[in-house]
């Protein structure tokens, strides 16, 4: 039994081939892609028919490489970058670029509801989460305002995700998981909610498509793809979810216990949870998994997009910046780093801007600002796992996944900061290997999802990392340096 995995990223489409009997990944195939052009600052958008595109050369791709085996392929998963705002029109086409998660243009609508709602307080009551920037809400509010037109031939309002699934079944709906994303979701009762709907704009809760259990599927492939990909039988197409959601099940995040943090272009860390964890503070999001339980999230704009940027101003390859980075020692000559280059999620700083602060003659070295730029964005999720702790959720270890966890450097780096041990799993299973799982749980109807990713999954022993104390304690001073910078500069045009 075969199933597919397609992740819907902010940078590419990639497709996996997952055995179900072993786990093991049996082909690969996707798409890059980048943004919209001549956008204003801050403004992030893609064409969702990019990733349509992109999905189909992959699963293309992926059917050529498994040759005769094609034929058992029995279920299909998405995973999609969350928040991101797809207007649909009566006749189900396109009307505009997709508003994604990382576009911070919504800050005025952000204000603008939260005061309807009374308060960040007011929010968190009804939806479990504060309104940021990189929700889908605003984005909503920012339509209708701005692009009236185009607002007023709006029929329903999807995720990426949840286009993906109508591109493959002609079915429009939403699963808890990815719902949640939207601030629009009560996450304790799961439904809609609404006041906040009111509050965004007139007419919202009619755009909204069909909202379901996680644990259901979505439908079966449509009869024109599976004639175009030449499968003798439509494969089950499970409800799919949010890209966090899905690297919960492909990291075996689904008992209570079980944290991971997903290291790529954001930062994230996220944990399993079978009641609702509502932050009064509002800085760890109140989300649903994709599994019909919740999933408390920490999320950072800035991860890799901030190291690969400074990767790419030395022109160094991976592996120089890894070694570069590891020669340097822990706490970058006393560089602190706000790795604020558009703005930040967590803490709530959508307008931000990065600052170096403590530079001197000695530290004022391409060593110190390549591993000071790592050592901050990790510092950055440091910040949410104290939370985390606070909020009472438990942390023994760590599971990492994403494109950094593929580095020594990076997990040794990840394990002192975080004051616990992290580990890497066998195949870098991730968001496209949790879609194959979940897809894999529809078609075994009835079996257990603990169960199923117990067998799918496992670590990798030769990537733990056991926290150095000595770094532990020098990072938690970085972290408090950094809160008192970030406090300094609050009132200045730096940090608005």
């Amino acid at each position: 039994m075969i199933t597919l995995g397609i992740d819907c990223g902010t940078q590419s489409t990639k497709v996996v081939a997952m055995d179900c009997e072993t786990g093991g990944i049996l082909a690969s195939g996707g798409e890059s892609y980048g943004f919209v052009e001549g956008l204003p600052e801050g403004a992030m958008e893609q064409d969702p028919a990019w990733w349509v595109a992109a999905a189909d050369k992959g699963i293309r791709e992926v059917l050529s490489a498994l040759g005769s085996r094609a034929a058992e392929i029995c279920g299909i998963g998405v995973s999609g970058q969350q928040h991101g705002l797809v207007v649909i029109s009566k006749e189900g086409g396109v009307l505009r670029a997709a508003k994604l998660w990382c576009d911070t243009s919504t800050t005025n609508e952000c204000r603008e509801i939260t005061e309807k709602l009374g308060g960040n307080a007011g929010a968190i009551a009804l939806v479990g989460n504060t309104i940021r920037t990189g929700y889908t809400a605003p984005k909503i509010l920012w339509l209708s305002k701005n692009e009236p037109e185009t607002w007023d031939q709006t029929a329903t309002l999807l995720l990426p995700h949840d286009y993906l699934n109508f591109w493959l079944t002609g079915e429009k709906r939403m699963e808890y998981g990815d719902a949640s994303g939207t601030a629009l979701l009560d996450i304790s009762s799961r439904k809609w909610s609404a006041k906040a709907c009111d509050a965004v704009c007139p007419g919202l809760t009619e755009r909204l498509p069909a909202l379901g259990s996680s644990a259901a599927a979505c439908g079966t492939l449509r009869e024109s793809l599976r004639k175009e990909w030449g499968l003798a039988k439509a494969p089950i197409v499970s409800a799919g979810g949010g890209d966090n959601m899905m690297a919960a099940i492909g990291t075996g995040n689904v008992k209570v216990g079980g944290v991971t943090a997903s290291l790529g272009t954001s930062g994230t860390l996220f944990a399993f949870s079978n009641k609702p964890v509502v932050d009064a503070k509002g800085e760890i999001a109140g989300f649903c998994d994709s599994t019909d339980n919740w999933l408390p999230l920490l999320c950072t704009m800035n991860l890799t997009l901030v190291t690969e940027h400074v990767r790419k101003l030395f022109g160094w390859s991976h592996e120089e910046m890894d070694a570069v980075v590891d020669a340097e020692k822990p706490g970058a000559g006393g560089l602190t780093f706000l790795p604020y280059l558009t703005g930040e999620r967590t803490p709530d700083l959508p307008s931000a801007r990065g600052v170096l602060a403590n530079l001197s003659l000695a530290n004022f070295t391409p060593g110190a600002l390549a591993r000071a730029s790592v050592e901050s964005v990790l510092l950055g999720v440091g910040y949410g796992l104290n939370r985390f702790r606070e909020l009472g959720v438990p942390v023994s270890s760590i599971r990492l996944t994403g494109g950094a966890s593929n580095s020594p450097v990076w997990r040794q780096i990840c394990a002192d900061i975080f004051g616990v041990p992290t580990i890497g799993l066998d195949s870098g299973k991730g968001a496209g290997s949790g879609a194959a799982i979940q897809a894999a749980w529809m078609v075994m109807a009835g079996s257990d999802l603990g169960e199923l990713c117990d067998r799918l999954i496992s670590e990798d022993a030769s990537t733990r990392c056991e926290p150095d104390k000595n770094n532990t304690a020098l990072y938690s001073e970085a972290l408090a340096k950094m809160g008192d910078l970030r406090g300094a500069l609050a009132t200045t045009s730096f940090l608005q």
